[in-house]
């Protein structure tokens, strides 16, 4: 019962898994690349490069350094598989502070809960409540090497307690440590011939750290190491008008499944051969192990392009599109967003619109993210 409903919560929290994708790559605590906070999906689930805001540590800590105001304090709401639970949710609380004009510091936490869970050995039987959850403790440093340029270190805690008491051993929670490393570069504001423009660029490698263990002695499963990059454009029409444009790449940096004794099929033998892998080799193997070569590898990259409309900082349009190959997850998607900010609040939304033939766990779901801005402007010009 317990490794049944183990593997219930993986494909759960694992949408991007198929049971004819041999080769699709899977990870432990995939929860940590859902997009956690409603701007950022409203934009096809992008922020590596994006303009600053609260939620930047999700995507890209070093954009903190440019933030334009001393603090801020950001919560998010994410109901997930909502066509068919209501009890199953990813929520975000992030809360920076800028020490000076070239630093800052931020944290955050990430918790999915999977709902209740009623566990029993025989229908007769008097029914457990379990409720199986997952969480991600960050903290962040960012600091400007330049006018135009910052970098961000981060460490990251996580959690995940999807076992369950069965009377024969105890129970508890698999934990590990990783680590994000990120860049980001913003231009100047540049006069064109009709409006005037901005640059900005980013890049995260985030989740470096070991392997997570669920069960005593059995198999380690690779954390969801990752490389995102991306860049963007501000179209700035006047002070009042601002359209920007983004895209952004991503690749798990994590070992391809693959027939390492040459049977012509994956089995045990070439799953324990796969679990040996450390994680740091496998963070360079991933970017050569596909089994049919460079093609492979390519349809292992996920892109995005996404467009946000501001007017007067006071009120957002957005809108994004997300695409996944058909053989490494068919995670296919059009999401739109909005955004209305009074004084020193912003609320945000999104919805998700799926364009594959395989469901999404988030289709037609609306997300919410609070945010608060607070203390003295930054000019970052």
């Amino acid at each position: 019962m317990k490794k049944l409903l183990i593997v219930v919560a993986f494909l759960i929290v694992a949408p991007q898994v198929s049971a004819q994708q041999e080769r699709a790559i899977t990870t432990a605590v995939p929860f940590l690349t859902i997009a956690a906070d409603a701007r950022a999906s409203g934009m096809g689930d992008m922020g590596v490069a994006t303009s600053f805001d609260v939620y930047s540590q999700q995507w890209n800590a070093a954009k903190y350094a440019f933030a334009t105001q001393k603090m801020g304090i950001g919560v998010s709401y994410t109901p997930y598989l909502e066509s068919i639970v209501n009890d199953v949710s990813l929520l975000n609380a992030n809360f920076y502070n800028k020490l000076n004009d070239r630093s800052a510091f931020a944290f955050s936490i990430r918790y999915f809960g999977l709902g209740e869970i009623e566990l029993r050995q025989t229908f007769d039987q008097q029914a457990t409540l379990v409720k199986p959850n997952e969480f991600a403790l960050d903290g962040s440093y960012s600091l400007k090497l330049s006018q135009t340029f910052s970098m961000a270190v981060a460490g990251r805690f996580i959690s995940s307690n999807l076992r369950f008491q069965d009377g024969v051993q105890d129970s508890q929670a698999a934990n590990a440590f990783a680590v994000d490393v990120s860049g980001f570069y913003r231009s100047p504001e540049i006069a064109y011939n009709n409006f005037d423009g901005r640059w900005r660029a980013g890049f995260n490698i985030s989740n470096l750290g070991g392997s997570i263990q669920y069960d005593e002695g059995g198999q380690e499963n690779f954390l969801p190491t990752n490389l995102k990059f991306g860049g963007g454009f501000d179209f700035i029409f006047d002070q009042d008008n601002v359209l920007a444009i983004n895209t952004e790449f991503n690749k798990l940096l994590v070992p391809t499944p693959r027939d390492f004794d040459g049977d012509g099929d994956i089995d045990s033998d070439d799953n324990n051969e796969y679990q040996q892998i450390g994680f740091f080799k496998g963070v360079f193997e991933s970017f050569g192990d596909a089994p049919d070569g460079f093609g492979e590898e390519l349809k292992e990259v996920t892109w995005a392009l996404g467009a946000e409309y501001r007017f007067r900082e006071a009120f957002m349009l957005r809108s994004g599109y997300f695409n996944e190959s058909e053989e490494k997850g068919s995670r296919k998607f059009f999401t739109l967003g909005a955004g209305f900010m009074f004084k020193s609040a912003q609320i945000d939304l999104s919805y998700l619109f799926s364009t594959s033939q395989v469901r999404n766990p988030l289709e037609n779901t609306l997300r919410f993210s609070l945010t608060f801005n607070l203390g003295e402007e930054f000019y970052n010009d």
